[in-house]
């Protein structure tokens, strides 16, 4: 089969011959239709000590189960499949005895401590497993699987309620989902960006107001239109993050799915001027997957995707990590 492996630490992208993989016990065999590109493939692609090299990225791959290992029963040949961030959990550590499966001790990554998607098959463990629905085309699905999935979790489990206003902050890979999630839910949505270049597409996308944060104060934008409930915070840039702690709503929230590479200063004297807080929200287990994926198929929420062919693997991650893609790249194989 084809992957794009990256081969030592050093890190990049080479395309290479490898032999198709047999499926352990409790582990199934995927035939890749689709694997997003994220911005958290860089955790291998850039190179990282601690990483299992050479490994294939990618935690975004839809596809179908095409072999099934020992004591597999609950999957068979040619059900639809998606595998996220996910890749598994151990059942037997105290996270994993509370239901808290995500944060499970011995919980392995997929793209990071197992090959992921960036291949034409790839092995996954059951209960990393989520079905999708066949009304959803792979190239949509697959960006579900990590930018949906994170932001739309996000969503529902803030303390917010319909009319309620929610911010999302950057509408890039993650934003254009939460944007999508945040009108169809029943929010005052307004997207927060720098510059005016994504205001047309926000506004397609479902937000009601648009901000645009280099040419005014965010923070006092939000104020104006009574306060946000909820800023949903999808930007990488701490300096962006920090303006709109100002625009939060008494009892508001800051919550962050993008990670800066930088502390972000916080105001504390405003977080307890205005009861607010600041809290963070990291992807989900194959249940909150698929209820994801459902809630995008009744909603028609689709990612904007461009595709590349897995032999484009390389390109498709610098147009990536440059900022050149709308919104979401897509490798298939």
């Amino acid at each position: 089969m084809r992957a794009a492996v990256v081969p030592d630490s050093d890190g990049g992208l080479e395309i290479r011959e490898r032999p198709v993989p047999d499926p352990g016990p409790g582990e199934v065999r995927v035939r890749v239709e689709a694997c997003g590109v994220c911005g958290g493939d860089d955790v291998v692609v850039d190179g990282t000590p601690g990483v299992d090299y050479p490994r294939v990225p990618g935690h975004e791959l839809v596809g179908v189960v095409d072999a099934v290992g020992r004591d597999v029963t609950d999957w068979r040949v040619d059900d639809r499949v998606g595998v996220g961030w996910h890749g598994g959990h151990c059942f037997a550590c105290e996270a994993c005895r509370h239901g808290e499966f995500l944060h499970c001790d011995e919980k392995p990554i997929t793209g990071v401590h197992r090959d992921g998607g960036y291949a034409e098959y790839a092995l996954a463990r059951t209960e990393a497993l989520a079905a999708v629905p066949d009304a959803l085309e792979a190239v949509d699905a697959a960006p579900l699987l990590c930018a949906g999935l994170t932001t739309f979790n996000a969503l529902r489990h803030a303390d917010v309620g319909a009319g309620d206003l929610v911010a999302v902050l950057g509408v890039g890979g993650l934003g254009h989902l939460a944007v999508q999630y945040a009108h169809e839910a029943g929010f005052r949505t307004v997207a927060v960006s720098r510059g005016d270049a994504k205001h047309a597409a926000a506004r397609d996308l479902g937000a009601d107001h648009y901000v645009d944060a280099h040419a005014t104060d965010p923070g006092e934008e939000l104020q104006a239109l009574g306060g946000a409930d909820l800023v949903l915070s999808t930007a990488p840039v701490a300096d962006a993050v920090a303006p709109v702690v100002d625009g939060l709503a008494a009892g508001g929230d800051l919550c962050n799915v993008g990670v800066p590479d930088d502390p972000v200063p916080v105001d504390v004297g405003r977080l307890v001027d205005a009861r607010a807080s600041v809290s963070g929200w990291a992807s989900g287990t194959p249940i909150d997957a698929e209820e994801t994926l459902a809630f995008s198929e009744r909603r028609a929420v689709r990612p904007r995707v461009e595709t590349y062919d897995l032999e484009d693997a390389p390109t498709a991650y610098r147009r990536m990590t440059d900022g050149d893609v709308r919104f979401r790249a897509v490798l298939t194989p």
